[in-house]
């Protein structure tokens, strides 16, 4: 009896263990869907690699897009469903903190690929996060291994940009694009979320934080998660997202807009000048909110497409480490030149 009392006592310390270790983690990882049934969006493609599971014709995978749009958590998903408790031992996972070079192709995955588990049938599979950062001359090496090791092994390959990844690669794996969320998805998640939490959060604060993070549902339970903890027990408001995230509010662009529009260059500049200083902003988040601030403004055909083209520009420049500075007064230039092309077609 005492022997069954202390077993009971040890569960019940493990599961308060765990639940305590649950409880801090990220949301990020605590709310990373498990099952494929679980994945926001992107049916058709969950219900493609379904078919491709029922019918044990998996083939190699190549899964591409923006940021935080479930790339890794379906891959993890389909291995979960796939291997089930046997999912340590028949995956191998790798990411942009290992080192891409070519001898952990050579060594690491193709030991990895070139072994099979005791007892176990099928193939074992492979997982390359951010592959777009692997050298040329280890995807060389990586294409052979998928060539050859093909009735072992299979290989799910992830990447940013797909354009980074050699056409020998692209030809011998199926492509899936994962574009980013739809608001309705991530608003139904980040509503999960929040009832789960216990946020305090109005509705302005959520339709900025689905603005801010474009589809991206990584950055949206970051910057959720970043505001309740710097705000709670108060309700999240917008201000509080937008100060988080250290991007200016929409009555900012307006207010830095209509001074590029209608002040002179010398008081125009030292006004968005001495706001940047003050607020912290980058001119890479002024450009963004000026060009959503441009699609809700009726300005002539040429004005918007002068403007467009010269914002495109600007953010180019700045990429490629131009001055702040510089950029600056190029784009309040535009603007001017935007006013003078507008008076002219009226």
């Amino acid at each position: 009896m005492f022997y069954t009392k202390k077993i009971e006592d040890n569960e019940m310390s493990k599961m308060e263990v765990d639940n305590n270790l649950n409880n801090d983690l990220p949301w990020v990882e605590k709310y990373r869907p498990n099952q494929l049934s679980d994945v926001v969006s992107h049916t058709d493609i969950i219900q493609t690699i379904s078919n491709f599971i029922d019918k044990e014709r998996l083939p190699h995978l190549l899964f591409y897009g923006p940021p935080g749009t479930g790339k890794t958590s379906t891959i993890l998903a389909i291995a979960r469903k796939i291997y089930g408790t046997n999912y340590k031992r028949n995956v191998l996972e790798l990411n942009a903190s290992d080192d891409r070079g070519i001898d952990v192709v050579r060594d690491q995955i193709k030991s990895f690929a070139q072994t099979r588990t005791l007892f176990s049938n099928g193939f074992k599979l492979i997982i390359l996060d951010e592959a777009d950062l692997m050298t040329q001359q280890a995807q060389g090496a990586l294409r052979r291994i998928i060539e050859h090791y093909t009735p072992t092994t299979r290989f799910c390959i992830i990447c940013n940009y797909v354009n980074k990844i050699t056409p020998a690669i692209l030809s011998r794996c199926t492509r899936f694009r994962f574009s980013p969320l739809p608001k309705q998805h991530l608003h139904a998640r980040l509503t999960e979320v929040v009832d789960r939490e216990a946020v305090e959060i109005d509705e302005d604060a959520k339709d900025a934080l689905l603005n801010l993070t474009r589809g991206d549902m990584r950055r949206a339970l970051n910057v959720l998660q970043a505001c309740h903890t710097a705000c709670a027990p108060e309700k999240i408001t917008a201000d509080d997202v937008f100060n988080v995230t250290a991007s200016p509010p929409p009555s900012t662009i307006e207010y830095l807009i209509k001074s590029m529009m209608n002040d002179d260059i010398s008081t125009c500049y030292q006004r968005v000048h001495t706001l940047k200083r003050q607020n912290g902003l980058a001119l890479q988040d002024i450009i963004t909110g000026a060009y959503e601030y441009i699609q809700q403004i009726e300005f002539p055909r040429a004005t918007r497409l002068h403007l467009l083209e010269n914002l495109a520009e600007i953010e180019y420049r700045l990429s490629t480490g131009s001055s702040e500075t510089i950029q600056l007064s190029a784009l309040i230039a535009s603007f001017k030149l935007g006013i003078d092309i507008a008076a002219k077609e009226t």
